[in-house]
């Protein structure tokens, strides 16, 4: 797809204006990622006799691609907007430059829940974001991105990648025209921030909550109350009250974000992200007008920033947790045994209920639960054991 003949028209009622403090305005200001379009054309060498003959020969010009990418984030923000940017200069590397990709934040040109239909539909040709956004349309999408007490991010790397993961999850969105890939993954997330403390569960009743997917149904299933809300537009939910808590993915976003300035209680763990995996999706249509090298490099460059992000995600987290605590004040807190113990619970039904819409779902379903159930095991004689002897010994 060309920008000339299908570029996406710009939206109306989004980008809405929040009260961020000066530094977040310059991050979610940050410039965007541009490309030229220059034609390329093939040069004669070697010696005269040959460049005699170029000169008597066309030139052979490759075809150049220019494809828009919208993705569900801020502009700008660190491991989340940049993997969608790390991910096009790859692709234009890797194809010599005959694939240009320029990639939009959220708002730009579409709002950030509406990327997965603008790209089903061809408004735009590629986006980037979270599988679990568009669970109106299957609630299997959730098991794509992350679902609570599930898989951590080598885990589910290793489903999608080995376990049968992608070739359902292409089953799943090529029902809607599209094919995705992994595209970045955060690691373990946090619980979230609170305006006050939540060491019981009756302190979740009433709650108002952001927190998107599944996990949603447990804050709902504690009796509280669950929002989806694009990332740009929740510092201004907390400041207004519109909610008392909100997760987002980790310290190293959720300080450049600022929520610490509107609550000052940050829980852990993400029970309902323990590794989330983001997607890179484009139109199918697009897809297959490409060539087969094309189509590798596009792969290629998906799995690169999807590695690349996992460990850039805990480095990051772990330097800006320490800022959070020792310069902002931050009161790091951990869900009581008790709390934790009622999610686990909670939390296979509401698997269970995402893998219950039809045969396919039931399929993803399976599939998830019996890696997850592998993993377990490995878990409970490698990770699990080793990280408790690790944290006593320092």
């Amino acid at each position: 797809m060309t920008e000339s003949s299908n570029t996406p028209k710009k939206k109306n009622g989004i980008n809405k204006e929040t009260a961020l403090d000066s530094t977040r305005r310059g991050l979610l200001g940050g410039v965007g990622f541009g490309l030229a379009a220059t034609a390329l054309a093939a040069c004669g060498g070697g010696n005269d006799a040959t460049a005699a003959d170029d000169k008597q020969s066309p030139k052979v010009v490759r075809k150049k691609r220019k494809l828009t990418m919208v993705t569900t984030w801020p502009k700008g923000l660190p491991g989340l907007y940049t993997a969608a940017e790390r991910i096009a200069a790859r692709v234009k590397e890797l194809t010599d430059g005959e694939i240009e990709i320029k990639v939009y934040g959220a708002g730009e040109l579409s709002p950030a829940l509406q990327a997965f239909d603008d790209v089903a539909s061809g408004a735009a040709d590629m986006y980037h974001g979270a599988e679990y956004y568009w669970q109106s349309k299957s609630p299997a999408f959730n098991f794509f991105t992350a679902v609570p007490m599930g898989m951590t991010a080598s885990e589910i790397m290793g489903w999608i990648d080995f376990g049968g993961g992608q070739e359902l999850w292409e089953e799943l969105s090529g029902q809607y025209g599209v094919i995705a890939f992994q595209g970045a993954n955060t690691g373990q997330q946090m619980g979230g921030w609170f305006r006050k403390e939540v060491n019981s569960l009756d302190d979740f009743k009433g709650l108002k909550m952001r927190i998107p997917g599944l996990g949603g149904q447990i804050v709902r299933e504690l009796g509280g109350a669950a929002e989806t809300i694009a990332g740009g537009e929740i510092y201004q939910a907390l400041q207004t009250g519109q909610i008392d808590a909100t997760e987002w993915v980790g310290p190293w976003n959720d300080l450049a974000l600022g929520f610490y300035q509107q609550a000052e209680y940050y829980y852990g763990p993400g029970f309902h992200e323990p590794g989330s995996s983001l997607a890179c999706g484009m139109n199918r249509g697009v897809w297959d007008s490409l060539t087969p090298s094309q189509q590798r490099a596009i792969r290629a460059a998906c799995n690169e920033a999807n590695h690349l992000s996992l460990g850039e995600f805990t480095y990051q987290n772990s330097i800006s947790l320490r800022t959070l605590v020792d310069e902002h004040n931050v009161k790091l807190r951990t869900f009581s045994p008790e709390i934790l113990s009622r999610i686990s619970e909670i939390s296979k039904n509401v698997r269970a209920q995402a893998g219950s819409g039809g045969a396919l779902e039931k399929k993803i379903y399976e599939s998830f639960e019996n890696a997850l159930a592998a993993n377990s095991l490995w878990g409970s004689v490698a990770d699990g054991p080793f990280l408790n002897s690790r944290s006593k010994g320092n």
